[in-house]
């Protein structure tokens, strides 16, 4: 009995189909994918000098955090904390007038999250010059 042996063919990957399905998710994923620009807040640093004193203008808007969270309008206290009493009552004192500045003073202890609620809140109103108000300490 005369056995033969087959010759051994190398088997072969045929990768063109998986080529094929990679580039169709690629594709599939560019073309779900969306592509959202998050509101963005431009900023105006400011220069700062060391003799001069600046004092706010009379017809401004001066919004005050105090440690505890709370606002002050103009230094009128609010009856809340809440994010719509602090939009009605700068409404109430600016009427319809968005290009007085603001204003926003801050305690030194007062939550991040205040401070910017009530400049989101100023920002709503369309009012576009907020100014962030610093004080030096005395020992400065």
């Amino acid at each position: 009995m005369q056995l033969k042996t087959r010759s051994r063919e190398e088997p072969e990957v045929n990768l063109t189909s998986l080529i094929d399905v990679v580039l169709l998710l690629l594709i599939f994923f560019m073309v779900s994918t969306s592509f959202v620009r998050e509101a963005e807040i431009n900023l105006r640093l400011p220069e700062a000098s060391a003799n001069e004193q600046s004092e706010a203008p009379a017809d401004a808007l001066e919004i005050t955090v105090t440690e505890a969270g709370a606002y002050l309008v103009n230094g009128r206290p609010l009856v809340n904390n809440e994010r719509r009493t602090l939009r009605a009552a700068i409404e109430r004192l600016a009427g319809e007038e968005r290009n007085v500045p603001v204003y926003i003073r801050a305690d030194a202890n007062a939550t991040h999250q205040a401070v910017v609620t009530a400049m989101d809140v100023a920002g709503q109103l369309g009012f576009v010059n907020v100014n962030i108000a610093t004080v030096t300490p005395p020992d400065a």
